[in-house]
């Protein structure tokens, strides 16, 4: 393996590093989404890549420097996300319904975001704080929320004395539930709460909940 591809029209190598590194941290989220820190291995990860075991550590130095890379990618991939949608033109009332909308149908469909979340408060976040840039992504989220949260008191739709950390907090329970406990639950009260019916309406009612939490009932 080699950090390079070959161009399709000249048929010559060509040098891809950050190609490779995207191409390495996807396969080893998946595999610590799977196995966890402890079980993953780079070997496996080198495997199923473009990259050799050398070139890995190259990059990341060691395997819990590869997973807080991947770490640092599941989160920009969600805060990017979010920095799409354009929040800020819309009402606020419409603009928190879209957030909370975009943040169910994101972890929904990262299902690796979940469990890595997971494994890394099995490790007390620990690992986070080796990771600067990890903290300066997830502050845009709370100032984002903050600024939607400010504008919506001023004009009389949000109720005042909230704070947008534990707004965040909120949203990202019910949403994170949905499927880091979909297995379980689906298994002890006999409904597929994976089903397409069950999650339109979990997500219907996770907006709800947040909207009643957050606006004034007159507003809603």
């Amino acid at each position: 393996m080699s950090d390079t591809e070959t161009d399709k029209k000249t048929g010559r190598r060509q040098q891809d590093p950050e190609g490779t590194r995207r191409n390495i941290i996807e396969v080893a989220s998946n595999e610590f989404a799977l196995n966890g820190l402890a079980g993953a291995r780079i070997d496996e990860i080198a495997e199923k890549t473009r990259a050799s075991k050398r070139m890995i550590y190259y990059y990341f130095g060691d395997k819990e420097g590869l997973y807080v890379s991947a770490l640092e990618n599941a989160y920009r991939v969600v805060r990017e996300g979010e920095a799409e949608l354009d929040i800020e033109s819309l009402p606020p009332i419409e603009g928190l319904k879209r957030l909370v909308g975009f943040t169910f149908d994101h972890h929904a469909q990262h299902e690796d975001f979940i469990r890595m979340v997971m494994i890394e408060n099995i490790h007390s976040g620990r690992y986070m704080d080796r990771s600067d840039a990890l903290k300066a992504v997830n502050q845009t989220a709370i100032a984002r929320i903050e600024a939607l949260y400010e504008a919506g008191v001023a004009q009389g739709q949000f109720r005042a004395g909230l704070d947008p950390l534990e707004i965040h907090w909120q949203i990202s329970a019910l949403c994170f539930f949905n499927v880091s406990n979909r297995a379980t639950f689906s298994h002890l009260f006999g409904r597929d709460m994976g089903a397409e019916q069950s999650q339109d309406s979990l997500r219907q009612i996770v907006i709800d909940m947040v909207m009643r939490y957050v606006a004034e009932p007159s507003a809603i």
